[in-house]
Parts: structure tokens; sequence; C-alpha cells
């Protein structure tokens, strides 16, 4: 299998892994944080883990500016967001997870903008039916946030409190949203962006993301996982740029990734 795609029994509402038995809530299955913490979001959906050749074409595309990957991750998100259509509203407005401006200009990009609007386009075809229009600007991230690579969840959700504004209320007052990223790891930004949102005046929020890191739960913890909850694959590299250059070998994999002739 060329990408880790998701499966198995997942929680309804954030996509994670389900840490015990699902607990049936209004005929869905809900995780623990879930269950005590109810997102401001309705669902959240992803395509693959983070993890493998789907991380190294996240890595090439972010860092190393390699912008002929983004066509066919966006026709992969686009499968991700296919999987609501029996449940999420036939029109949505599309938002991006903003970078803060520094951050942007940095690199030149945003990702998820990036992944988004390919996504629209295979959708587009796809789901016709669909109304989604992008709105970029509706979100804005006030402050540069500190990497969330090597944060505890719990630093995590402090690192990402307050850091989303809307920039128009009225643009988001009663629509339905699709907020859109490139990866989920602990959920902490995606609720934070979407109670933004939510508290703006937005009617739902629906999330979707090219990747959803590989929770590891407590008494399931095996040696190589590392203080964060996750796999040392899922997480590191994400610091910098420079963190993050392949060697040949996984280049060459990135390359066959990117190029596949069945996307």
């Amino acid at each position: 299998m060329e990408v880790p795609v998701l499966s198995g029994p997942a929680c309804h509402r954030c996509g994670d892994d389900l840490d015990s038995p699902a607990k049936e809530l209004s005929g869905s299955q809900l995780c623990r944080a879930c269950r005590l913490a109810p997102p401001a979001f309705e669902r959240a959906v992803a395509y693959a883990f983070y993890q493998d050749r789907m991380r190294g074409a996240i890595h090439a595309l972010k860092y190393d500016h390699m912008h002929s990957a983004a066509r066919r991750m966006g026709r992969m998100l686009a499968q991700a967001i296919a999987t609501l259509a029996a449940e999420a509203p036939a029109e949505m407005l599309v938002v991006p997870v903003p970078l803060h401006r520094a951050r942007q200009a940095e690199r030149g990009f945003n990702q998820a903008r990036l992944l988004a609007m390919q996504a629209l386009k295979a959708l587009r075809a796809s789901h016709p039916e669909w109304r989604l229009t992008i709105a970029p600007a509706a979100l804005m991230r006030l402050r540069a946030t500190e990497s969330q690579a090597s944060l505890t969840p719990r630093e995590r959700r402090l690192n990402v409190r307050g850091a989303f504004s809307v920039s128009d209320p009225t643009a988001v007052k009663d629509r339905h949203i699709l907020l859109i990223d490139d990866i989920l790891t602990t959920g902490a930004t995606a609720r934070a962006a979407a109670l933004s949102l939510k508290r703006a005046g937005a009617a739902t929020v629906w999330v979707a993301t090219l990747a959803r890191a590989r929770r590891i739960h407590r008494g399931t913890v095996p040696a190589d996982i590392n203080n964060t909850g996750f796999a040392p694959s899922d997480t590191q590299g994400s610091t910098a740029p420079h963190d993050t250059k392949a060697g040949p070998s996984e280049s060459a994999s990135v390359d066959s990734f990117i190029n596949h002739p069945s996307f």
C-alpha cells in the first residue's frame, strides 16, 4: 500500500482511534476526549495517517516548495471530504486554517489554502451538486504560535488558545463552514479555529485534513513512543525546513508517491 490510509473503528466526531470499547451516544461512537469535552466542530475526517510517504510528501510541499505534489494531494483530500457528503450541508464556505503573517511571508504560501483549492477542483467534478466556496481570508491567526511538534496535548491546547479570529463575522454568520488543514494531530488547532468560527456566528463547522497523526493511547504505549503521545514519525522534522531534508532514498519515494500514475 502506498500510503497508510485510515481504517478501523474511529471516533465519529474527531476521527481518532477509539481508545476503549465504543460508547453509544445518539447512535455515534465517540472517543473519551470528545465525550468529556465535545469540540465546536461537527466532525473531522482525514485521508491517511501522517507517516511514511504521506509524511514525506507533506514535508516536500511545505518545506521544499514542491507544489507539483499539491494536485495529487488535493485529490486525496477531496476523497476525505467526500465522506461527509451524506451528512454535511449542501452549501458550505471553505476556510483554510491560516498561517500567521510572519510564517506565511517566510514560506511564501499557505499549504492549507493550496490543498483546499486543489480539493475543490476535484470535488466540482465528482460532486457538482455540492456548493463549496473558498474563503481564504475568513479566519486570521492573531499571533505566531510555537511549533506544535514537540508539545504535549495540553501544551498544544494552550498554545493555540485565542490564536484565531474571524475577520468579518457577517461573512460567516449562519453559514456552514468546512475547515481545511494539512494535518490533524491532537485536534487542538481544529478545536480552537472551530470555536472562533462558532463564536462569530457560524451555523456548523466541519473539518477535513489530508492526514491525521497516529495517536497511541494509555495502556498501549510501545517503547518507540515519545512523551507527546505520538510515534516519532508523526512529529519529528516539523519544526523548521532544515529538519525535513530528505535523503536520496526518501526523495525517490516521495517522487514516486507524487507522480504515481493512478492519480
